[in-house]
């Protein structure tokens, strides 16, 4: 199995090269060369299987035993599932009226994101222990993905990690998440901008191929292919949960809504389907609406500005993982990507090639969720079940609430909402907050402010330039 770029600049590499990576050279995206396909025996025998069970499977697809041998791949996949606090590590609530919430939240930072990460941190453990290396880690975050990749190398001795968050931007617990991890190798950056702008000093140091490789710097934002990978789990669980029997010829149909932010978890879902898994998606978002644009109109291009919303997680207006998607459907054809790409970050503005809408379009259904949905959604969902929604899971219930099936539909919970409590109060909900999360507001704190105005890219190479002396 081998990784190529999304725009075709790039050489081939292993799992390993492609782990290591941010972005590819090109300024593409980092998939596989082909796309394993699964028969019917295949589905009915992986029916019965845990979550764990599933990931180890996938994974093993896409890393082969000769760079990892089967029995260590599970043995880092347990070690990486150890710390999660559900005995499944993952939770199907079957709510009233045909609500279906896969729980992803049950790792260490209440988000979905632990799970892609903790499997990611251990892959990453794995070859440096072997190779004696060091590597310096970039990533930018809306929330969540900041405390799970911290979270997933924190003390290791080998990696040091450099976070930029948006100051104000998402909760408080969020932020609590990241600047109270006091620890030699964690570096946490509170800048004043939203998401996209704190993307591009990383895209800019990626893109100093000498830097880079100098410093040896690598990405845990879903750029990085081996958290979606490990994500394509989600569906095939989700879809063993929900199907009424596996009998039928051919298999059941199975809609699951996702919501979306960055497009990592609804790539993972078009690889599935691509898989061969008989699934429906459906990308759920919020005003932030440019993958629902793209969805139905064939519009992806840029809003004037980004939208602060109650799911402040996906406030995202560049999702850069649509690219991966538009690969795929497009057979993989790299110099249309890379055309189009190109196109995309001079002007910020594409239209979609009739072809290429068409096929996203019959891939996708899409759904865009007001504030005031999501508010909605969560009441209704308390009122209805006892059941406490975050905003972000709130946006695919909202699509269930609003949109009649004739299918079985899941509904994938990206956050606990314990994580949410302005928005709970928001719908006239009343938080309910674990210890753990409470404690964090009486911790010590430590961030380097990154100010509008400060080359922040000039910021960040100093830091890692001067990490670089311990070494």
């Amino acid at each position: 199995m081998e990784y190529v770029s999304t725009r075709g600049g790039t050489r081939a590499v292993d799992f390993e090269g492609a782990l290591f990576s941010g972005y590819a050279p090109d300024g593409g995206l980092f998939m596989p060369q082909s796309i394993p396909s699964l028969d019917r025996d295949t589905l009915q025998r992986w029916s019965s299987f845990s979550y764990p069970e599933l990931v180890k499977e996938l994974c093993s697809l896409f890393v082969p035993a000769k760079l990892v041998p089967r029995n260590a791949l599970d043995e880092l996949i347990d070690r990486a599932f150890s710390r999660f606090r559900h005995k499944n590590v993952v939770h199907l609530s079957r709510l009233k009226d045909g609500l279906n919430i896969l729980e992803l939240w049950h790792g260490v930072t209440y988000a979905f994101k632990d799970l892609s990460l903790s499997c990611t941190g251990q892959f990453l453990q794995y070859f440096l222990e072997k190779k004696q290396k060091h590597v310096n880690i970039l990533v930018g975050t809306s929330g969540d993905t900041g405390s799970s990749a911290i979270e997933s190398v924190r003390g290791q001795k080998n990696v040091d990690i450099f976070v930029l968050l948006p100051k104000g931007l998402c909760t408080q617990i969020q932020e609590l998440q990241m600047t109270t991890v006091i620890e030699d190798n964690v570096h946490v950056f509170a800048a004043r901008g939203n998401s996209d702008e704190i993307d591009e000093p990383i895209k800019e140091l990626f893109a100093d191929v000498s830097f880079a490789g100098k410093y040896n710097l690598m990405s845990l934002n879903s750029v990085n292919w081996s958290r979606i990978m490990v994500q394509i789990a989600h569906y095939f669980y989700a879809y063993f949960q929900c199907v009424p029997s596996l009998d039928a010829s051919p298999l059941p149909m199975v809609e699951i809504v996702v919501p979306t932010g960055g497009g990592g978890n609804i790539t993972a879902g078009c690889i599935a389907q691509k898989m061969g898994l008989p699934v429906r998606l459906i990308t759920a978002v919020n005003s932030n609406d440019i993958i629902h644009r793209a969805v139905q109109n064939g519009d992806f291009s840029l809003a004037e500005t980004v939208k602060a919303t109650l799911a402040s997680a996906m406030d995202i207006q560049e999702p850069y993982n649509v690219e991966r998607i538009l690969w795929l459907l497009s057979g993989c054809d790299s110099h249309l990507i890379k055309t189009l790409m190109e196109q995309f970050n001079i002007s910020k503005r594409l239209k979609l090639p009739e072809d290429l809408h068409r096929k996203l379009s019959g891939t996708l259904g899409s759904c865009s969720a007001s504030d005031q949905d999501i508010v909605g959604a969560m009441w209704r969902c308390w009122e209805e079940n006892q059941y406490l929604l975050c905003p972000h899971s709130a946006v695919a219930a909202h699509y269930h609430y609003s949109q009649p099936h004739s299918i079985p539909r899941c509904c994938l919970a990206p956050a606990s909402a314990a994580k949410f409590q302005d928005a709970l109060l928001r719908a006239g909900l009343v938080p309910q907050i674990p210890p753990e999360i409470t404690a964090l507001t009486a911790m010590e704190t430590r961030s380097t402010p990154l100010e509008r105005g400060q080359d922040w890219a000039q910021v960040l190479r100093g830091q890692i330039e001067a990490v670089a002396q311990r070494w």
